[in-house]
């Protein structure tokens, strides 16, 4: 009994290092499953897309939360404004002498800036007048900025132009961002009239970077364009408003070490291809009251035209006035992460507020995320392994990820830092089934190790008297059942007790443990093989019949007569063995009925001299 609890013992101690290991493998699995993300283009792309998703959902969540500045206000062409525009002057597009109208009208009331989100390309031959006095009012004020727009179009369909050398930035770039790859240089440009293009350095491109899923959640403060450096025209639009609010004044442009596009004491932190993640305020201002403030261009028509006050006067002083589309029928209508339909315009005067509010996101390393995946897999885990309930355990890893993911919402918005949700749970997920596999094998193997110990002797690793009863049990169900025989070998080593007399206890033992090995090895693989108590064994044989059972006992016994055995001081003895066969059902009906059969043929054995299978005369 005590070998049995020393035994049990130092199992439940390999059995706790063994659960660590397990659990170390799963996590070193988990980790490579992760650094495969790193490696791996296609699997990162298809987490990359699912985490945009993340940042979509989040960026919804947050934007109640959120105010844009006042002072950026949308002079828009909407629905009501194209349908009155066109039914008065019946063409689109309007005249452009209306343009520089609405400059003119604008710069009464001193707007910080004017932006045209409109790109004026060729020249109406109809209309030279107007374009170029549209052309004179963009450059008589240095606060009135128009776009470009750079492409990939074929040479035979436009011809490149050069750009003026006012247009181009300078940039000293100290990191790894890579402004000059393939998303953000292009081969052709959409140029504007010559009359503006050569008369004013306020001009910007308008281009936009869309996901794989055509979702515009960032944007390039700079495209390449004849190796060149082009910046955006909301950024130009912010920095004069900067200018004249805090005399900030930026001549070339600096990527710092670590990939922040320096705006005096505001950072625009760029992935590694050069965009800005915009930090985004809600859905389109045209059907919210949380972001910015549309006022239709049909109202500044009648103001400067027909004299009405439709806008307050001096509305736009001091503001950043964006004047663009937001008609669906002219087709300026992007998807963003907080909106489907969200107009060209209200992204840019999204890029220059996120300037002024120096609130761009910052997307960590992927490193990063492989870090904060590998801690929770391991408290995780941790979790899985120590605790008993499977329910208490999967409560707490939900509530890990629960945990995480709101905390990784607040973390975008309190300090507009996006760290990843999906590799995270699906970290988490990994571990949770990988430890549970560990404890349902270790749980395996504990119930197989448990039984094993409950049923077999620790000497001679045979069955134990338990397990042979319970078999001859489950033998006589099954012959009663099917109509079928098994037998019944009861076996007494001879002499054994003078065998340990002379050679002492512990020879006694090791005879016992190779006799045990000589039965086994001579029976079949579904024979059960047992120690019955002290130096008697038996061996139940299951379907066979009497005369199959003594040729199997005669086997036996010649087999340990023959072969000379090891005791404790090197030297080698032989033993004999007497046997007794009982058969079901011919002799018994019960396992008390067969054994006594069995032991009376094994005394029969003993009396005529031993070393032989016995017999009792019918």
């Amino acid at each position: 009994m005590n070998k049995i609890k020393d035994s049990i013992a130092q199992y439940l101690k390999d059995k706790t290092l063994l659960k660590y290991f397990l659990y170390a493998v799963y996590i070193v699995i988990t980790t490579g499953f992760l650094f495969s993300l790193m490696s791996n283009p296609s699997i990162r792309n298809f987490f990359s897309v699912i985490e945009n998703k993340t940042f979509d959902v989040r960026q919804s969540l947050l934007a109640p939360y959120k105010r844009v500045n006042k002072d950026i206000v949308i002079l828009s062409v909407d629905e009501e404004s194209y349908e009155y525009l066109l039914g008065k002057y019946g063409e689109w597009p309007i005249s452009r002498n209306i343009y520089a109208d609405i400059i003119t009208y604008l710069e009464k009331q001193h707007p910080a800036a004017i932006a045209f989100d409109l790109m004026f390309v060729k020249s109406l031959k109809s209309s030279n007048d107007a374009d170029n006095k549209l052309a004179k009012n963009i450059a008589k004020y240095d606060n009135v900025f128009t776009s470009i727009n750079f492409d990939n179009q074929s040479f035979d369909l436009r011809k490149p132009v050069d750009l003026p050398e006012a247009l181009k930035a300078n940039i000293r770039n100290e990191s790894n961002v890579n402004i000059k790859n393939d998303m953000l240089t292009f081969s052709n440009c959409r140029a504007i009239i010559d009359a503006i293009l050569y008369t004013t350095p306020n001009i910007g491109h308008i281009n936009l970077v869309r996901g794989e899923d055509g979702i515009a959640r960032d944007l390039p403060p700079f495209v390449v364009y004849k190796d060149n450096y082009y910046p955006h025209l909301a950024l130009k639009v912010a920095l004069k408003y900067l200018e004249q609010k805090e005399n900030l004044k930026i001549k070339d442009f600096k990527i710092d070490k670590y990939g922040n596009l320096l705006i005096g004491e505001r950072t625009i932190p760029l992935t590694i291809n050069g965009s800005a993640i915009i930090n985004w305020y809600g859905p389109s201002g045209i059907n919210s009251h949380n972001t910015f403030e549309y006022i239709p261009m049909w109202k500044a028509e009648k103001n400067i035209y027909e004299g009405t006050k439709l806008i307050p006067e001096n509305y736009f002083k001091d503001k950043i006035v964006y004047i663009g589309t937001s008609a669906t029928s002219l087709f300026d209508l992007k998807s963003v992460p907080t909106d489907r339909i969200f107009p060209g315009v209200e992204i840019h005067t999204t890029f220059v507020n996120n300037i002024l509010d120096n609130n761009f996101i910052k997307r960590v390393p992927l490193w990063t995320d492989v870090l904060i995946s590998l801690l929770l897999s391991l408290f995780v885990g941790l979790l899985v392994i120590r605790s008993e309930s499977t329910v208490i355990s999967s409560l707490a890893a939900i509530l890990t990820g629960t945990i995480y993911a709101i905390a990784a919402t607040a973390i975008m918005f309190w300090f507009n830092i996006w760290v990843g949700i999906i590799i995270q749970l699906a970290s988490i997920l990994l571990v949770f089934i990988a430890c549970y596999l560990a404890k349902y094998i270790l749980k395996s193997r504990d119930l197989e190790y448990t039984y094993a110990l409950a049923t077999t002797d620790g000497l001679t690793e045979l069955y134990n008297h338990r397990y042979f009863q319970e078999q001859m049990l489950q033998n006589i169900e099954t012959g009663k059942r099917y109509n079928k025989p098994f037998s019944l070998i009861m076996i007494d080593i001879d002499f054994f007790k003078k065998f340990n007399d002379t050679y002492g206890h512990q020879s006694g033992d090791a005879v016992l443990r190779q006799v045990a090995q000589i039965l086994k090895k001579n029976v079949r693989s579904t024979d059960i093989v047992c120690r019955y108590g002290g130096e008697e064994m038996s061996i139940i044989l299951t379907n066979t019949n009497n005369q199959d059972a003594i040729t199997t006992a005669q086997k036996i016994c010649n087999a340990v007569s023959e072969h000379p055995l090891k005791i404790v001081n090197g030297n080698e003895v032989k033993v004999t063995i007497s046997l007794g066969v009982s058969t079901y059902p011919q002799d018994g009906m019960t396992p008390q009925e067969m054994i006594k059969y069995a032991d009376d043929c094994l005394y029969a054995a003993k009396e005529n001299g031993r070393n032989q299978v016995g017999n009792l005369a019918k």
